[in-house]
């Protein structure tokens, strides 16, 4: 019965051309594909430009001044009359300092014309003769030789250390270098004496004991007296 088969549709063969043109065709359209999402990417990736506009802010202006009367005028100022022409007076030490004293650079420069021993106590060189300003002085500090105008003179009448027996006796000799101040009246003030150099205790013991009866004209400057500070030498030699 079923010897005999029937053909059913037959297939249609691919012809060659076809194929290629397939091939062709979809090879374009990955390639197309593939160059869209690499220009894609790269669109990307490129940075946006954003336009920035700047505003000027107006500043706050302050507010109108108020109407404030005007402060009251200074008082007269009175010109201080100037210094007197004069010098300034150095401190007399006593005690002499075995040290170097430090130095204070932060004082205003000493003008050497201003110690010239001349014209009135405690004024400046750059006084004015007659000048009537404040005078810088202290009284109770003693001047040295060079500040005075008159300087200290023995005077007349007055006595000398005595030679040590002892050391008259053996022959010594020998010299005192003493520190004293003379006040205004002409005579050693109390306690001011120091030996400053002595070659034999006992010569300056006899020197100590003189000062009692010691006499000077004293110092003067700017027409008063004045204590001055005196580095006198006594010499002890047997010959005089």
């Amino acid at each position: 019965m079923f010897n005999n088969l029937l053909e059913s549709k037959a297939k249609k063969q691919r012809s060659v051309g076809g194929t290629i043109f397939s091939v062709i065709l979809h090879t374009g359209i990955i390639a197309g594909a593939v160059y869209a999402t690499a220009h894609a990417t790269i669109e990307n990736e490129k940075p946006k430009e954003e336009k920035v506009e700047f505003v000027e802010m107006k500043k706050d202006e302050p507010p109108p001044p108020k109407n404030e009367p005007p402060p009251p005028p200074p008082p007269d100022v009175a010109v201080a009359p100037p210094p007197p022409k004069g010098f300034q007076v150095l401190t007399a030490p006593v005690e002499i300092p075995d040290v170097i004293p430090e130095v204070d650079l932060s004082k205003k420069v000493t003008d050497e014309a201003d110690f010239s021993g001349k014209g009135v106590a405690g004024g400046v060189a750059k006084g004015v003769e007659g000048g009537t300003g404040p005078v810088v002085t202290n009284t109770d500090q003693p001047f040295f030789e060079f500040q005075v105008e008159k300087p200290v003179v023995q005077a007349p009448g007055g006595c000398s250390p005595k030679y040590p027996e002892m050391l008259r006796t053996a022959g010594v000799t020998g010299e005192v270098q003493a520190q004293f101040i003379v006040d205004t009246t002409g005579r050693v003030q109390a306690g001011s004496f120091k030996v400053l150099k002595t070659t034999h205790e006992l010569f300056s013991t006899e020197v100590r004991k003189a000062t009692a009866c010691f006499r000077y004209l004293p110092a003067e400057t700017g027409g008063k007296k004045v204590r001055q500070l005196v580095q006198q030498p006594f010499t002890f030699d047997i010959s005089k």
